[in-house]
């Protein structure tokens, strides 16, 4: 028996039992596509938040306050401190004290009300220097920003994300108007380019203005000069180490504390691309673990069905074999029909996963990379169950004796 006819023979079998074989495949096919969904869920996670976090800049440092402690003894989070002043962030300026640094951007400010005329809107407002446009990565698309001879004077002018200007002005020209901040009149000078809204919340809806300014008319702070963080730039990608501890040991110097005592945190664009990532990943093993055990119903099933249809074609079997099937013919064709079923039900699922890594992203505004590998993996995969799930049954059926099997009935 040639293995084209072992292959017809295994279609005809489970084509007369439409209904059971369908149903058998069904726990595979949900199986593939859970897995290839839940895998594409975790890639499209992580391609996103690395996206997001690129968005900050390129060869990008984050200096971060520490954490302070209230007269009561309770310790606040990272960042909580004030222990970063514009002082550090003009010293880090400093080629010569830090020769890799390319652009430092300090940064205070906070949540604030803005009013324009009769309409009221809370926006955040970003209190930072001139460099902060091209360490941050952002353009002006109207207007312009605002100068280092702004800064030193106090200037009171501000620039506006898109989303702050849609909701203040309605969409007017916003160049050139006059709104209010906290009591301050200030001019829009200029409307940042669109940038959209990522985990961290709506990067479109901001206010900047000079750091400065800030200070002088609207900071509650008990040390105006303080930031809540400072951005720094790399000359390159190459620089990026030095650069790092350039910055440590001038802070640690400029602070008078050691390592293990340090009032600040210097996190790398590239340490928090690898936490999110390997949070992701975590959580995409853990989501395709869940899923897979559908896989392993599926495959039960798979042997369950075989098992049946043993039983059922037993005098089959024995007439077979009384007319010169070997056992390994026998064990070939059982192990082709199981294989069938698992190679149908994974395409299937394929088909089906491929479909929801369509339709998924456009109901829960997530993206779904449907990756080439897994799909070809969960295909194989799908296959294997097939295989290994009928060695069994067909191991049963070939060592079935023929006086035995054509007896039953």
């Amino acid at each position: 028996m040639t293995w084209l006819e072992t292959l017809r023979t295994a279609y005809d079998a489970l084509r007369t039992r439409r209904l059971r074989s369908a149903l058998t495949m069904l726990g595979i096919l949900i199986g593939i596509a859970a897995v290839m969904l839940t895998v594409g869920l975790g890639q499209g996670a992580q391609k996103q938040v690395t996206d997001q976090i690129n968005k900050l800049g390129s060869n990008l440092l984050i200096v971060t306050p520490g954490s302070s402690t209230s007269a009561s003894g309770v310790r606040g989070g990272r960042g909580s401190a004030t222990t970063l002043t514009m002082d550090d962030a003009a010293m880090l300026a400093d080629p010569g004290v830090a020769p890799d640094i390319a652009r430092v951007a300090p940064v205070s400010g906070g949540s604030l009300s803005l009013v324009a005329g009769t309409t009221t809107w809370t926006s955040n407002v970003v209190a930072t220097t001139p460099d902060w446009l091209a360490v941050r990565a952002r353009t002006v698309s109207l207007g312009r920003f605002f100068t280092a001879d702004e800064l030193a004077s106090e200037s009171p002018v501000v620039v506006l994300g898109t989303t702050t200007v849609t909701q203040l002005l309605g969409g007017a020209n916003a160049v050139g108007q006059t709104i209010t901040i906290g009591g301050q009149n200030v001019t829009v000078i200029g409307v940042l380019n669109t940038e959209g809204s990522t985990t961290g919340g709506d990067q479109d809806d901001l206010v900047i203005m000079p750091q400065s300014t800030y200070a002088a008319r609207l900071s509650t702070s008990a040390n105006p000069r303080s930031v809540s963080t400072i951005y720094i730039e790399a000359k390159d990608s190459t620089s990026l180490s030095a650069a790092y501890q350039e910055a440590t040991n001038a802070l640690l110097s400029a602070h008078g504390v050691t390592l293990t005592s340090q009032d600040f945190t210097v996190s790398s664009q590239q340490a928090l691309v690898d936490t999110a990532t390997s949070t992701t990943r975590i959580l995409t093993v853990l989501l395709s673990s869940i899923a897979a055990i559908s896989l392993l119903v599926g495959g039960i099933g798979v042997m369950n069905i075989m098992l049946v249809s043993v039983t059922e074609r037993i005098r089959e079997i024995g007439l077979r074999k009384a007319l010169g099937a070997t056992p390994r013919i026998i064990l070939r064709q059982f192990l082709v029909e199981a294989s069938l079923l698992g190679l149908v039900g994974g395409l299937a699922g394929l088909g089906l996963g491929m479909l929801g890594g369509v339709i998924l992203p456009r109901v829960v505004n997530f993206p779904v990379a449907i990756s080439p590998v897994a799909a070809a993996a969960g295909l194989g995969v799908s296959l294997i169950i097939g295989i290994t799930a009928g060695v069994y049954p067909a191991s049963r059926a070939a060592r079935l004796a023929p006086i035995e099997a054509l007896r039953s009935e």
